[in-house]
């Protein structure tokens, strides 16, 4: 069994974390959220996201967040953009990369964005081309990989080509999200070596949902695979809107803790990392959905 020796994360708790969060959130709060990430290693922050703030009222105050960031060299700042007029707007906020997201299920992707997979794809076209002359980085995600609320299971071959339609208008890194959080380990992988016909393994991460507890299983089996890039969310911040009183993205604390266990550096500062959690979790008036979190904080209580 041969496994990286390194992973590298991305932390969308800022962006993905909050978005469906009921109550504002000030961008105050963000940006201490965003240094303290970076404070703890993170060199990949999914900060928010340039869309309509009829949509997302929590991302409305994305210029003010961008614009308030310390930024530290070598961390990447991602925003996501939808359309050409998100992209218009993040621009002026200086972005290291922009995110597009399509969907493997054709269901959710009507019911998502209001349009077919195709034409989702066609919307991102302009984007990525723009992106890409000003020399921004893109990456595109699919989301619904391995099963959808509307459609139920999704075929591995829809996820090649949502995989294939990206790569032809020019998205240069592929994610592969377990968003509603039903994926077991080799329906995991089916998805993964679907994406991987169109994108090498240095280009493709895995974004997984914990709702049925399988995110760590999921990563352990991806990683088994040679996949060495995640997305994660501190103190495992955002729910997930389609399963009702189920939890979000994977939380980093638990990706770092499994990480470091088994001998596989991550460059991030877990004690750190776990105050980041916490930071947000307080304001939010609620404990982190970590268990290692959890853990070490009744540790350090005792």
């Amino acid at each position: 069994m041969k496994l990286p020796s390194k992973v590298k994360l991305v932390d969308v708790g800022p962006r993905d974390g909050l978005q469906n969060e009921k109550q504002p959130v000030p961008a105050v709060v963000k940006i201490t959220l965003v240094h303290m990430l970076q404070d703890a290693g993170l060199k990949e922050i999914e900060v928010t996201s340039f869309v309509s703030p009829k949509w997302v009222p929590q991302m409305a105050d994305n210029a003010e967040v961008m614009a308030g960031i310390q930024r530290k060299p070598g961390v990447r700042y991602s925003v996501l953009t939808p359309n050409m007029k998100g992209f218009e707007a993040a621009v002026a906020s200086k972005p290291d990369e922009i995110v597009v997201f399509g969907a493997a299920s054709e269901a959710f992707s009507q019911k998502n964005i209001n349009c077919s997979i195709e034409e989702s794809i066609e919307r991102f076209a302009p984007v990525v081309e723009a992106a890409r002359a000003k020399g921004i980085y893109t990456r595109g995600a699919i989301s619904c990989a391995v099963g959808c609320p509307y459609e139920g299971e999704v075929a591995p071959e829809r996820v090649e080509l949502v995989a294939r339609l990206m790569k032809q208008i020019g998205v240069q890194h592929i994610g592969v999200a377990d968003t509603i959080g039903v994926g077991t380990p080799v329906k995991v992988q089916r998805a993964m070596e679907a994406a991987l016909k169109h994108y090498d393994i240095d280009d493709i991460s895995g974004h997984f949902h914990d709702t049925y507890g399988q995110a760590l299983g999921n990563t352990l089996a991806t990683l088994e695979m040679g996949i060495w890039q995640y997305d994660t969310s501190s103190a495992g911040l955002g729910g997930c809107p389609y399963a009702k009183g189920a939890t979000g993205n994977v939380a980093t604390e638990d990706v770092v803790y499994m990480l470091h266990g088994m001998g596989i550096d991550t460059g991030i500062d877990l004690d750190k990392l776990i105050d980041a959690g916490k930071y947000i979790s307080d304001f939010l008036q609620r404990k982190p959905n970590s268990r290692a979190a959890t853990a070490m904080l009744n540790k350090r209580a005792g």
